[in-house]
């Protein structure tokens, strides 16, 4: 399929309810509204297609960025491709589930993620957090250095109730992931989730929330989930 016709596929599948949720959560036009789910029979007609993902990723059109991911070849982008499309990701589920994900299946993933971690930058921060989620989910433990994640573990506990909005839920993520996912530092992300404690969000709302990785650790274990490994990233 070419790019016309991937595009007037995703409008034909939009809906605008899907379109509201989608802008609730911070998209704007332009979108259609398509469903994830409702992406699978033409990325089946596509495969790895990276020429055209960059340009669907170019339109701006949220739909057409996240099919961008869906379709990309990870291993054809270069760390330059990855910070054009961090720095195309204008909200968190271009970031975190777009970016992140594509992401996570390179062999530069960790190197670009630590970098995104020490920008500052609220959505980098948060797509470089969410990279490691990704990863440890789906790749062996002996892919990870322990130190290395012990530092972070230490990292996201000194400086998370401080962190960007985006940021600390991609952080909160980070500590439960370490904890069901990596079992040889499930002990350490355990205490770290304690220490943590309730991490405040949504400030700037009428109503704030609390989000806590130690009450979503005790589920996962709770329900067996420990050393939990999905066998793909991207769907």
């Amino acid at each position: 399929m070419d790019f016309e016709t991937v595009m007037q596929a995703l409008e034909a599948l939009g809906k605008e309810r899907t379109k509201k949720i989608y802008i609730s959560n911070g998209a704007r036009e332009p979108l259609f509204g398509v469903a994830t789910g409702e992406m699978k029979p033409i990325a089946k007609k596509n495969k790895h297609d990276q020429p055209l993902a960059e340009q669907l990723y170019a339109t701006g059109n949220y739909d057409a960025m996240y099919f961008a991911g869906v379709i990309a070849d990870p291993k054809a982008m270069t760390e330059a491709d990855f910070e054009r499309w961090i720095d195309g990701a204008y909200f968190y589920m271009l970031s975190d589930f777009v970016v992140a994900v594509t992401l996570a299946e390179t062999d530069i993933a960790q190197q670009v993620a630590d970098r995104w971690i020490a920008s500052g930058e609220e959505l980098k921060m948060s797509a470089g957090w969410s990279c490691y989620c990704w990863l440890l989910g789906n790749r062996k433990d002996s892919e990870f250095a322990a130190s290395k994640l012990a530092e972070m573990l230490e990292l996201a506990k000194r400086t998370i109730h401080d962190a960007p909005e985006r940021a600390k839920f991609a952080m909160n993520q980070f500590i439960y992931t370490v904890a069901v996912s990596y079992v040889p530092l499930h002990d350490l992300a355990v205490e770290t989730a304690k220490a943590v404690g309730p991490v405040e969000v949504h400030k700037d709302k009428p109503k704030s929330k609390f989000i806590n990785a130690s009450d979503n650790i005790q589920k996962a274990i709770d329900k067996g989930q420990l050393g939990f490994k999905r066998k793909y990233v991207r769907c």
